[in-house]
């Protein structure tokens, strides 16, 4: 296969012209880099090198500008701005990079095809009068405004273009303008020089005419990379810049164009490949490559259509790919320092004296910032366990305990909306984190960009006065972090070629890999990021869509020009704005096929394997035995039962390896969390009174502090949060209904003449359960809410402040109570009354639920409907204990055997 450049090296040898002479303009310095390598590979005698040099540095040399950076220019038009008096309200710099990226551009596009500026901006001041209002009377103080502005935009544009360049300095449209102005008198001034250019496609205005001026001068040719197949195709858009300089150029009346190419029809392999998700393609490239020996790879390109899939790429290549060259670097945006930078900003943003704690567990919790903190785990702790919701800085440091941490007070301390704090509180950070970091490792070069980045932000805030608050810091830092990136070190001219679509311009590989072949990404969507409308974009010769489109278009068919072996991958996952659609291009090789074009076709779908999910099993060991030992002696709680019967490996995890649940602070109060206060305050009300008959005095005494007591409860139980406000006050309202609704029922009750004597509140209780079967004794242990006398019936009762129904505490067979979860409530309030009766002798007692949330339905008694015509027994005497008794032995063997492992249940 001979290159492009091959071909164009060897026609000017031909030629007799002397290389050294020339000067080349290539449309990329990587384009250059590789003309260079040309040059050294294939040397018939020693010669110096001919100048070699991109479009960009040769406009820059017509034009004695030099191009400014975007970040420079925001500032530079801003104080332009400033002085444009016609504009009657100023904004603020941050509000104005908001819309003037978009207008400079704008400018930039102007520029670089010379349209003349006085037209324009009257054609535009009045498009945009008509499309808002469309009003000559009447008009508000906001309509005369917005008029205003763009009746002003020529005074705006020359401020600029004379503040530039009384520098010396310009955005590129400009410099393309004062280029073209400049050609003549570069003419006159290099008549010998001999000019080529190599490459090139779409022109804007300002090339085209010194590219025209150059060759009406003599001594300069241009050579264009297309094929014939595109150019005698009228109706084919990838020739169809090429096609129209050719036709209007005066030069072309005599001169035959060099040189059109005949590649395309040759054989060549084409492999669609059709991928769920964009990690699928990064997968398979993988597969591919590890298929090609050395040499192949030495004529592979990888060109990625979405520059996205870089990373996934590179941890996707196979042992076999020893040299790469990556033409891209990794955008700085995507590494985690500068993602530590913004959550940084974001809270400083606030200018609050405190702190809320998803935004200090944030900092803490980021690698970085455990690098910045020594105890960061430790303030995360207690920041938890003390559910401390919102804290100031000053209490924060207090809780960190190490006098030396200073870095806390550099990160949490408010910089009072200042933009010098900001970046010299950032700059100290970084330099912090760098004696932590080797310079050679990721980290360490991430955050020397970093540094060079709040380096230049610094330098502009010392030059213009307009960074007046952290969100213009920040703002800047986005930006400029967008456009920055970690570039990679390899031999660019071996090996396998990672590159962008635009990098490929110019060279030629025999295997392509093109990745995100899909509509919307290659070729990319319509852009709407431009205040000049379509109408005036035809008006002034501006590129429409349906030329950007047939730039895509080349760069797509020039890749192919050569190859040999070209495979398009593309997504046909549909997910969010992304449509699962493969490109036109696809379609169009498809109905334009070639005669010696072979195409296949792939379905990439992941690998589906149904394999029967068997249920964990873990078996007893001795040291799991000796564990269960322990719980045994200590007494099995009632909770601690019912979670066996829900599921044994949940037993396993919480009692036998005392997993915890992940402790995080409770923003809002939760259910269990409410329990616990409702259950403590109706200790504290009733505990006083145990061995009493209730009277009304003492339920209305109560009635008088429960605003006070649950109060006390809440911030004894919901440590360090807030229920002053939000859901929180709801909460705390809701515990104190519960509690009123509670005793009004009592006071009903006793009004209503029925006695209540409390025996027992929040009583703990312990009962031995003898097991001829095992060697060690068992007990069982709980908490019982409330034992009373109810009208001289003694009554066992559990507080639950969820919702439990009458048929929750029911059960039709006693062999299913220790093997169904719903029988779980049941299970306890007997476990409850056994327990009991090791205190006070049970006979036909009754044990029960109060349901805070169906407290109409009053006390849900126990009941067991095994007797005849369904009657329902609910009395717990001797008969009901012992038949208990022996279901809970069954369900203690089964738990302390150790021949049964653990077995997870399904849960339905």
């Amino acid at each position: 296969m001979q290159t492009f450049l091959q071909q164009t090296l060897n026609h000017i040898k031909n030629t007799g012209i002397n290389i050294s002479e020339i000067t080349f303009i290539l449309p990329s310095k990587r384009a250059g880099g590789f003309l260079l390598n040309e040059l050294k590979t294939n040397p018939n005698n020693t010669q110096f090198a001919p100048r070699i040099c991109s479009i960009e540095e040769f406009i820059e040399e017509l034009s004695s500008l030099k191009i400014i950076e975007a970040t420079e220019l925001l500032f530079k038009s801003y104080e332009a701005y400033l002085n444009t008096d016609s504009i009657p309200d100023k904004e603020d710099f941050e509000t104005y990079a908001t819309w003037a990226i978009t207008l400079l551009n704008d400018f930039n596009e102007m520029d670089r095809y010379l349209v003349d500026p006085e037209p324009f901006f009257n054609y535009l001041a009045s498009i945009k009068t008509l499309e808002r209002w469309g009003v000559k009377d009447e008009k508000t103080e906001l309509i005369s405004n917005y008029i205003r502005f763009w009746e002003s935009l020529p005074l705006f544009y020359e401020n600029i273009q004379t503040l530039l360049l009384n520098e010396n300095i310009g955005y590129q449209g400009m410099v393309y303008r004062e280029a073209a102005a400049n050609i003549e008198h570069y003419i006159s001034s290099n008549k010998n020089k001999k000019h080529f250019f190599l490459g090139f496609n779409a022109l804007n205005t300002a090339e085209q005419n010194i590219i025209q001026e150059l060759l009406e001068a003599g001594n300069t040719e241009i050579y264009w990379d297309t094929d014939r197949v595109f150019y005698e195709d009228l109706k084919h858009s990838a020739s169809y810049f090429i096609r129209k300089y050719i036709g209007d150029w005066k030069y072309y009346q005599n001169n035959d164009p060099k040189f059109i190419a005949e590649n395309y029809h040759t054989p060549k392999h084409f492999q669609f490949v059709e991928v769920q998700k964009n990690i699928g393609q990064a997968k398979h490239v993988g597969e591919l490559l590890a298929t090609y020996s050395e040499e192949d790879l030495n004529k592979t390109a990888i060109v990625l259509g979405d520059e996205n899939l870089l990373i996934p790429l590179l941890y996707s290549l196979p042992e076999n790919v020893k040299n790469i060259n990556l033409t891209m670097g990794v955008s700085l945006k995507n590494f985690p320092a500068v993602v530590f930078f913004e959550l940084l900003f974001a809270i400083q943003q606030r200018n609050t004296e405190t702190l809320y704690y998803k935004d200090i567990l944030s900092i803490l919790n980021h690698p970085l910032g455990k690098s910045l903190i020594v105890n960061a785990s430790k303030i995360s702790l207690i920041l938890t366990r003390e559910n401390i919701t919102h804290i100031t800085a000053t209490e924060l440091i207090e809780i960190a305990t190490i006098p030396e941490n200073k870095n806390i007070e550099l990160l949490f301390a408010n910089w009072k909306n200042d933009s010098n704090t900001a970046i010299t509180s950032s700059l100290k950070i970084i330099e912090n984190l760098q004696k932590t970091h080797k310079p050679s490792t990721v980290e360490g070069v991430v955050l020397h960009e970093l540094k060079t980045v709040f380096g230049k932000i610094e330098a502009l805030n010392t030059r213009y006065p307009h960074l007046k608050s952290i969100k213009s810091v920040l703002t800047l830092f986005s930006e400029l972090t967008a456009t920055a990136s970690l570039d990679f070190e390899g031999d660019a001219f071996n090996g396998l070629q990672l590159m962008g679509v635009l990098e490929t311009r110019v060279l030629d590989f025999e295997n392509v890999i093109i990745t995100s072949v899909n509509e919307g990404i290659f070729p990319s969507g319509k852009s709407n990021s431009s205040f000049i409308t379509f109408d005036l974009k035809q008006q002034f010769n501006l590129p429409l869509f349906s030329e950007k489109d047939a730039i895509y278009t080349y760069h797509f068919y020039r890749m192919l020009q050569r190859a040999k072996n070209i495979t398009l991958l593309y997504n046909n996952h549909s997910e969010g704005i992304n449509t699962g659609e493969k490109s036109r291009f696809i379609r169009q090789l498809e109905v334009e096929l070639q005669q010696e074009h072979i195409i296949k076709k792939r379905v990439l779908s992941p690998k589906v394997q149904l394999k029967k999910q068997e249920l964990r099993q873990i078996a007893k060991t001795e040291a799991v035995m000796d564990r269960l030992q322990q719980i045994a002696e200590r007494g099995f709680s009632p909770s601690a039962l019912t979670s066996y019967i829900r599921n044994p490996l949940e037993f396993y995890f919480q009692k036998i390896l005392r997993l915890q649940e992940f402790e995080e602070v409770e923003e809002t109060v939760a259910a269990n969390t409410l329990g616990t206060i409702v259950h403590d305050t109706l200790e504290e009300f009733y505990l006083p009174l145990e061995g009493q008959k209730l009277t009304v005095a003492h339920l209305r005494e109560m009635k008088t502090n429960i605003h006070d007591e649950v109060s006390v409860q809440f911030k004894k139980t919901f440590k360090g949060g807030t229920f002053s406000k939000g859901k929180n006050l709801i909460v705390f309202e809701v515990a104190k209904r519960y509690i009123s609704n509670f005793i009004d029922r009592e006071i009903a009750d006793v009004e209503a003449g029925n006695t209540i004597k409390i025996l027992k509140i929040e009583t703990n209780l312990t009962l031995q359960i003898p097991f001829a079967e095992l060697s060690f004794p068992v007990n069982i242990h709980g908490k019982v809410d409330r034992v009373d006398e109810y009208n001289g019936q003694l009554r066992i009762i559990d507080y639950k402040t969820g919702q439990v129904k009458q048929g929750d505490v029911e059960i039709t067979e006693w062999e299913e109570l220790n093997q169904d979860y719903k029988f779980s409530k049941a299970f306890q309030i007997l476990t409850y009354a056994l327990m009991m009766n090791g205190e006070i002798p049970i006979n036909n007692a009754e044990a029960g639920i109060i349901s805070f949330k169906n407290l109409g339905s009053g006390f849900l008694k126990f009941g067991a409907k095994t007797t005849t015509r369904g009657k329902k027994e609910q009395l717990i005497n001797t008969d009901v204990l012992e038949t208990f008794t022996v279901e809970l032995k069954k369900l203690i063997l089964e738990i302390c055997d150790p021949n049964i492992p653990f077995t997870e249940k399904e849960i339905a």
